[in-house]
């Protein structure tokens, strides 16, 4: 298990480069500043828990337990739910989206809840060794 997320972890860590150079170099073209702002949110907080899915890998394969399981994969959907929506909103908001706006925003608070139930599983996983 600890070798997907790792490679995942990769994917998401290339992902996060990728966007960050777009919304550094291309996005200030094409939206405002506000809109930048918000969707270098979403590529930091990628970056952040890109790095707690890795070392939630590698503690994975010593202390092998459903917490640490479960922490990866709430890092996942918190960067999905969280920065998803972010880079969502940023692109809807250069456009003429408004009502989609409505839908894709309560979202990024979901993806916050991940992270934190994340941060919390990963805790309770290094407090036991079980499988």
């Amino acid at each position: 298990m600890h070798r997907k997320y790792l490679q995942l972890a990769a994917v998401l860590g290339a992902l996060a480069v990728i966007l960050g150079a777009f919304g550094a170099h291309k996005l200030r073209e094409l939206v405002s500043p506000e809109s930048v702002t918000i969707f270098e949110k979403g590529v930091t907080y990628q970056f952040y828990h890109v790095f707690a899915l890795a070392l939630t890998a590698v503690l994975w394969k010593e202390f092998p337990n459903k917490w640490l399981r479960n922490a990866a994969n709430l890092f996942i959907g918190g960067i999905v739910c969280f920065s998803g929506s972010l880079y969502a909103l940023t692109w809807l908001t250069a456009g003429s989206f408004g009502q989609l706006i409505k839908v894709v925003g309560p979202v990024t608070p979901v993806g916050g809840l991940c992270f934190i139930a994340g941060w919390a599983c990963l805790v309770a996983g290094l407090r036991r060794k079980e499988s």
